[in-house]
């Protein structure tokens, strides 16, 4: 019974030893893999077991990890390729959640994204973008990526080269876009009804959002670090009020009334 237990536990310890290597194999630490922090304002954190660690410029993100952004959250990240992509106020960000496939670069679970993948050598870079409601297919582009936190609605504005998007839930048709256009992609109606805009309206409100998130990110107010990491940079807070020393002195009287005549 003892050698039967023996031999049992060693298969089972290496069994796990295997498994540890294949994971380390799935899922390596390496820069060639990693998006690095190149600019950075405001609350942006990395999800650590539910725990949000502070970014700072020069931070690598691994595949499979969470970036959030705060109310005042602003980050612009670079890949291996060339590629980047910025992260805005109160998004929620998965990198790279399929290491099976490096061409899922982003899930954007909530919030809003800016995009712009590098074409390799003049040739095309097939990435993909995912959302709730919808899979968009690039080759190398530049556009944005917004989902509403409320109904998962998604919409897609390109800024240069051509998009297709399909429906996550519904997957028939595929929409392209071109330079200029835009989509929305509702969580419950097939993609065929949603109409591409090709007027400037939107543009010009996706704009308005790009601006105003960046100047919440370079003006809020001093906030404190986030929990397991240093305080992010800007983040010096208020001074303290002076202390010590004599108190100040009292008011001056005020001046008597002129006397009558």
């Amino acid at each position: 019974m003892t050698f039967w237990a023996t031999r049992v536990s060693s298969v089972g310890l290496l069994i796990a030893v295997a498994t540890l290597v294949c994971s380390a194999q799935i899922l390596p630490l390496s820069s060639e893999g990693a998006a690095k922090v190149v600019s950075l304002n405001g609350q942006v954190s990395l999800l650590r077991d539910t725990t949000p660690w502070a970014l700072n410029v020069g931070d690598e993100v691994q595949i499979r990890q969470v970036i959030v952004t705060g109310p005042d959250g602003y980050a612009k990240f670079e890949v291996s390729d060339g590629s980047n992509f910025e992260v805005y106020p109160n998004s929620n960000i998965v990198f790279r959640k399929n290491p099976g496939n490096w061409r899922d670069l982003l899930d954007v679970l909530v919030g809003r994204v800016k995009i712009h993948i590098q074409k390799l050598g003049g040739q095309p870079n097939n990435n993909r973008i995912l959302t709730p409601t919808a899979v968009i297919s690039v080759r190398g582009t530049t556009f944005e990526v917004g989902v509403d936190d409320d109904d998962e609605t998604t919409i897609v504005s390109v800024e240069e080269g051509v998009v297709d998007v399909r429906h996550a839930l519904r997957p028939s048709v595929t929409k392209t876009l071109n330079a200029g256009e835009s989509i929305h992609v509702y969580k419950d109606q097939p993609l065929a009804q949603s109409t591409v805009d090709k007027g400037a309206v939107v543009r010009r409100v996706l704009q308005g959002l790009r601006d105003a998130a960046f100047t919440m990110a370079t003006h809020s107010p001093a906030h404190t670090g986030v929990p397991g990491g240093p305080t992010l940079p800007g983040n010096t807070g208020a001074p303290p009020p002076p202390t010590g020393g004599p108190p100040p002195p009292p008011p001056a009287p005020p001046a008597p009334p002129p006397p009558g005549n």
